[in-house]
């Protein structure tokens, strides 16, 4: 599943965020975890056009040279951050060997979320680049059985041999981190949900191949609850977005409610903002609700961690509710105690 927006204000909350600084506190993301969002970097760009999404070049290249050094020291301390991650409770009291796959997969996320993100904005694509050629040499190995160079895809091997997980999922974060670069504004939301195609559900795939329990019914639910935590990260974090240089809110959304970005750089939200946000929470927990019913298609520890997603996501959604929908004064974060309870509520309802 997916960053940042379940974070719960007590690390030991049994809540989603494995990772991105916080992560959708159902995100596997962001600083914490694998998250939903895989690439929130900084830097002003073209807008999204209207009819399409942006093909960045997808080149192999660039094995060798200045960011060569540059992707090793940034995988490193992704993948150092990985190993020493303080999982919640509810992924903490999975088994070794599920702990030990997401711990990898979340040091690639991070990995390509910080080249994306914190790299110098000259060599981003050029080690965006050279994470998917090395991604590449794990899934073809070349002649001679030459493997991946970086620790942070080495580290994927087992996770992929044992838990036959496909290259794309982890093409398509490399590719969210790409759009970062040169995207930094949605005209619509169908735009945005395009977006989230490619920086949160392949997340979900991702974990549910981990749990050996990937089927297409359960990949289309997983979509729907990873699309709704990046939806609701991006709603916590509209402030902090805004001064890198990046609004999620659709652009069209905007005009419907009268909200400028001058209004959303104001030090608390007005009452057209908080029309706007009450909106896009009604959305984002519209799709939750309806991707949650694969808790229902699950058992044992997929169904625990599973749950654990959904609960972060709602109980995300319910504090951006409580805060009156007022993300600009400060960030809305779920407390440990509704997390839990909206855990136990979807574990035991299956949805």
């Amino acid at each position: 599943m997916t960053p940042d927006a379940t974070r719960s204000d007590d690390a030991t909350a049994p809540g989603v965020d494995l990772g991105r600084g916080g992560g959708t506190g159902a995100s596997l993301g962001r600083g914490g975890g694998v998250r939903a969002n895989t690439a929130r970097g900084g830097g002003t760009g073209a807008s999204l056009g209207r009819g399409g999404g942006v093909r960045a070049n997808t080149a192999r290249g660039s094995g060798a040279g200045a960011s060569t050094e540059s992707a090793r020291v940034i995988t490193s301390r992704a993948g150092a951050k990985a190993a020493n991650e303080n999982f919640p409770v509810a992924l903490r009291l999975l088994p070794g060997r599920y702990r030990r796959h997401l711990t990898a997969v979340y040091g690639f996320a991070r990995s390509a979320d910080d080249m994306g993100d914190e790299a110098p904005p000259a060599e981003r694509l050029a080690l965006l680049n050279e994470l998917e050629a090395d991604l590449g040499r794990l899934y073809r190995p070349g002649p001679g059985g030459e493997g991946p160079r970086l620790p942070v895809v080495r580290a994927l091997a087992p996770a992929v041999a044992r838990c036959s997980i496909p290259a794309q999922p982890f093409l398509d974060l490399i590719q969210a981190n790409r759009q970062d670069q040169a995207v930094t504004r949605y005209h619509t939301f169908d735009e945005l949900l395009g977006y989230c195609r490619l920086s949160a559900n392949p997340v979900g795939k991702i974990v549910l191949h981990v749990f050996g329990v990937a089927t297409p019914g359960r990949e289309r639910l997983s979509d729907l609850v990873c699309t709704a935590l990046q939806l609701a990260e991006h709603w916590q974090d509209v402030a902090e977005d805004l001064r890198a240089g990046r609004v999620y809110l659709p652009g069209k959304d905007l005009a419907a409610y009268g909200v400028t970005e001058t209004d959303l750089a104001a030090p608390s939200a007005s009452p057209q903002v908080r029309a706007l946000l009450a909106f896009e929470v009604r959305r984002a927990t519209d799709l939750l609700d309806e991707g949650a019913r694969i808790v229902g298609t699950l058992r044992g520890f997929a169904r625990a961690a599973v749950a654990g997603y959904v609960a972060g996501g709602r109980a995300a959604l319910a504090a951006i509710n409580a805060s009156d929908c007022d993300v600009l004064a400060a960030t809305p974060r779920p407390r440990n105690r509704r997390v839990a309870a909206e855990l136990i509520r979807a574990y035991v309802t299956g949805q």
